[in-house]
């Protein structure tokens, strides 16, 4: 008798998860069904992937790696075995281990793609750590990291670089090499990690699987893939990483539980389900963060001392469907509905809460898509992407009237996404340039998304034309880091000439600052 539909979708969804529910609550609760192989012997190296350190706080970090001889094995394995395996690691004062200050033993486990997750505590705030792994034999490289300030401390200065839009087919990640020279306290990742589609592109670094991504075997190769990229394995060495996911981790422009295409079901949750597992399994993330079914704790605050709190937002799990169709329209009544959200009541009541109760200089929103209005048609007609905050728009005007009715000052937004590099004020009412400005945000380019980009395109001139409050547009590639002061902020955006070659130089295309106390833009240079 041939199977039916509900036995099809069932059959679906345990491919696409990678197995029934109660293998993966196990994983996620600790234990794991495989025996245990106490002398692990490997046939290869199985730090392939790198070693990587996360969620900075005053006493401490999570500590990341992933075992995988044999990275981008086509079942997703990594050249593991279903075998547990215990993982040694250290944290020391010194790079040379002289002196170490933590250690401890954590299984890597088939069912969590044999990553190790390692939260090292009893740690002095405001200083540089190494850390490193032994599994069997084998040595781990070394990472450096740095936990925040104590919470009370009032540090001279914080410096942190952001990033988002690594396509590995698109383009090499030489900015990454650059950004790992760089001296900053942290780096934060906005999302889009890896790109989920297929496609060879024409560089020489065609995506693997070669198909686009649904299953759990497909997200963890594609992982796999994008962190055997030295230039990524060394910023990731270099400091640690606050990371949020954004859209091509599951699919391009998903909202909350339907897929990019604005449909559910039972196949997009099982998609989801291993998308999020895949990326638990990759980033360095505390076990607060561990997903739950299609669930996945994501934003959350960090606090450096009385000068900064990091508010690191969700804009996917929890958004409405975008409004009338997605894409870019004109005369979209509905993004206007203040029944529409993009961060969902509990999350925007926590935003609006933290910022209120903040004591720091700076309140920082990590945040996926850009706020500002962003009028993509010349003349008196507008047009406005559905994707982003323009698409929320009710929704955006709650949160920026929140944080003017709160008394929240030093509001500055970093943005991932666009690929793309913008400067502008955050206006209470964006089609009145005379209204109160409330704050600031920077938007940052791709890592190597959208291939070698170009100084300005046709839609950069648009976008200054028809949006005065945005002060400094560019289309090239890179990142940006800022440096934060008890008096100003400045963001210097950081880009590389080319991407679809390797060897590109870094240099600095602007310097944009805020200063303290008065919200805005008050200078750009270069």
């Amino acid at each position: 008798m041939p199977a039916s539909p509900s036995t099809l979708d069932r059959r679906r969804f345990l491919a696409l998860t990678g197995g029934g529910a109660l293998t993966f609550t196990a994983a996620l609760a600790g234990f794991s069904a495989a025996p245990v192989r106490a002398n692990p012997v490997f046939r290869a190296n199985p730090f392939t992937l790198g070693v990587a350190s996360g969620d900075p706080a005053p006493d401490g970090v999570v500590l990341w790696t992933r075992l995988a001889p044999d990275p981008l094995a086509a079942d997703g394995s990594g050249g593991m075995a279903q075998r547990a395996v215990p993982v040694q690691w250290q944290l020391a004062r010194d790079p040379r281990f002289r002196e170490i200050e933590r250690s401890g033993t954590v299984r890597a486990t088939p069912e969590l793609g044999h990553s190790v997750h390692a939260e090292a505590d009893g740690l002095e705030p405001g200083r540089d750590y190494w850390y490193r792994f032994r599994a069997g034999s084998e040595l781990s490289p070394v990472g450096r990291t740095r936990t925040a300030p104590a919470t009370d401390a009032s540090p001279s200065q914080v410096r942190f670089a952001y990033a988002s839009c690594q396509n590995y087919s698109e383009g090499h990640f030489t900015a990454y090499r650059h950004l790992a020279e760089e001296d900053v306290d942290l780096v934060v990742q906005l999302g889009d990690y890896i790109y989920e589609g297929g496609g060879a592109g024409t560089i020489g670094r065609a995506h693997l699987p070669a198909v686009e991504c649904h299953s759990l075997t497909d997200y963890r190769v594609r992982y796999s893939q994008y962190k055997t990229d030295p230039d990524l394995q060394a910023a990731h060495a270099a400091a640690p990483w606050v990371v949020v996911l954004d859209d091509h981790e599951i699919d391009n422009n998903w909202a909350d539980d339907v897929d990019g295409g604005g449909v559910g079901g039972e196949v997009f949750r099982a998609r989801r389900i291993a998308a999020l597992k895949a990326y638990y399994e990759n980033m360095p993330l505390r076990r607060a963060s561990m997903p739950v079914g299609p669930d996945m704790q994501l934003y959350r605050r960090l606090r450096y001392g009385t000068l900064a709190d990091f508010n690191v937002v969700d804009t996917r799990q929890y958004r409405d469907d975008q409004a009338c169709g997605d894409g870019r329209q004109i005369d979209c009544a509905d993004r206007l509905d203040p029944a529409r959200t993009m961060l969902g009541d509990a999350q925007e009541a926590w935003l609006l809460d933290g910022l209120a109760d903040s004591r720091a200089t700076w309140k920082v929103l990590a945040n996926q898509i850009f706020m500002m209005q962003a009028d993509h048609e010349a003349g008196p007609v507008q047009a406005f992407g559905m994707d982003t905050w323009d698409g929320y728009a009710a929704a955006r005007t709650r949160l920026l009237d929140g944080v003017r009715e709160r008394d929240v000052d030093n509001f500055v937004v970093i943005t991932g996404d666009a690929h793309r590099s913008v400067a502008a004020d955050l206006k209470a009412n964006f089609d009145d340039p005379g209204s109160a400005t409330v704050g600031a945000e920077f938007l940052a380019t791709s890592i190597s998304a959208g291939g070698d980009g170009v100084d300005q395109d046709p839609l950069g001139a648009v976008w200054l034309a028809e949006n005065p409050h945005m002060k400094f547009h560019n289309v090239q590639r890179g990142y940006a880091t800022c440096t934060l002061t008890p008096d100003a902020w400045r963001t210097d955006y950081r880009v590389v000439p080319y991407v679809r070659q390797p060897g590109a130089p870094v240099s600095t295309r602007a310097s944009v600052t805020v200063e303290a106390g008065v919200p805005g833009i008050a200078q750009v240079s270069g």
